[in-house]
């Protein structure tokens, strides 16, 4: 299975967004400033300061221990262990490693990818392809953090900082990177340098940054799914290349209102008949948590479709929907087209437009069930 680019892995529990009993955590971008910001020093014979003290983008100043100092002939290196707080982040306990190097007069900050960081191979995130997997905002919060050490020591912020992650070739496997482009390893990220608990935010940002690389690669069709199995069915059944294939998860409507801004000519939302019929029902966040499968629904649209009161009642009777589908299914009534109509209508009101829009359902083996659209 793979995961987005933040490393999560299991269940994404909406509800405890908002838990104050879980700890937040640091982002590798944060743990990668102050790694270099405590190699600089040592670089210019200041030795490593720790703890290491660093800016966020917000205003906040944190102090990190150091769990690696060393200096040598002409670089110095400082590493952090990753506190990602409660947070199911694959890269919570890696090392994030800065070595620092003299860098030309009037360079600034050259950035580069060291042993598991990955390099940017597509077009259309943040960062060109042939750059190392740094994002914007951790090379902002390293620059700055130079500047600030380079100030404090009088000398220039001029440096040479190559970033690694030990091992973290093996952990970009459980994530998303390879089929945005970057290969050899994980992404520096982080937007404000904290990570909040099961947050949905990472897990959006992935799948907008999967339609820019779609965007910028000319595709001009792209499929989200809910699940691995209707990924490998919708993928089949369009023929589809990996860059077009969205793992959207449970949030076609992150996904459906980015598309709306960001436009691709043909949507494809694929997903198994339960998600489906929660889309039809209205819904654009597909978690349990936001809504359950109403029986009551699925039992008029049978009755829509042609069934007797006596298969609406064994629906209303049923204790998934995937029973339902399959009463439905033995009494020859088209219930899967009933629910792909409607989710159709879900999502192009969600998209802001039908044309170039379809919806295919899918049974837990990977079997179309239903398309619309």
């Amino acid at each position: 299975m793979r995961f987005p680019l933040c490393g999560r892995f299991g269940t994404i529990h909406h509800e405890a967004m908002t838990d104050p009993t879980l700890r937040r955590g640091w982002t590798t971008g944060a743990c990668a400033t102050a790694a270099a910001r405590a190699a600089f020093a040592a670089l210019h014979g200041a030795g490593h300061p720790d703890p290491v003290e660093i800016a966020l983008p917000g205003g906040a100043r944190v102090a990190f221990a150091l769990a690696l100092g060393e200096v040598g002939d002409g670089w110095a290196r400082a590493g952090i262990v990753k506190d990602a707080g409660d947070d199911p982040d694959v890269t919570h306990g890696a090392l994030v490693v800065a070595t620092v190097r003299p860098a030309p007069a009037g360079a600034g900050v050259v950035f580069r990818a060291g042993e598991g960081v990955g390099t940017v191979t597509r077009p259309g995130l943040p960062i060109p392809p042939g750059e190392p997997a740094i994002n914007p905002v951790p090379r902002a919060m390293i620059r700055a953090a130079i500047a600030e050490a380079a100030e404090l020591l009088g000398v220039a912020p001029d440096a040479d900082v190559e970033l690694a992650v030990p091992g973290g070739a093996l952990l970009a496997e459980r994530t998303l990177n390879g089929r945005l482009g970057i290969v050899g390893g994980l992404s520096i990220l982080g937007t404000t340098g904290i990570v909040v608990p099961y947050s949905c935010a990472a897990w959006i940002d992935t799948i907008h940054r999967g339609i820019d690389v779609a965007r910028a690669l000319g595709l001009g069709h792209v499929a989200g799914a809910t699940g691995n199995t209707s990924e490998v069915a919708v993928r089949a059944l369009h023929g589809l290349a990996e860059p077009a294939l969205i793992d959207m998860g449970d949030f076609v409507g992150g996904m459906l209102k980015y598309l709306r801004r960001h436009p691709v000519a043909r949507v494809t939302v694929a997903g198994g008949v339960a998600k489906m019929t929660k889309l039809a029902q209205g819904l654009l966040d597909l978690h349990s948590k936001r809504g359950e499968v109403d029986r009551g629904f699925l039992a008029g649209r049978a009755r829509a479709a042609g069934g007797g009161p006596a298969l609406a009642q064994a629906i209303l009777a049923s204790n998934t929907a995937a029973e339902a589908f399959g009463l439905a299914e033995a009494e020859g009534v088209a219930l899967g087209a009933e629910i792909a109509g409607a989710a159709l209508a879900t999502a192009a009101a969600c998209l802001g437009r039908s044309e170039g829009l379809d919806v295919a359902l899918f049974d837990r083996t990977g079997r179309l069930v239903a398309r619309a659209g």
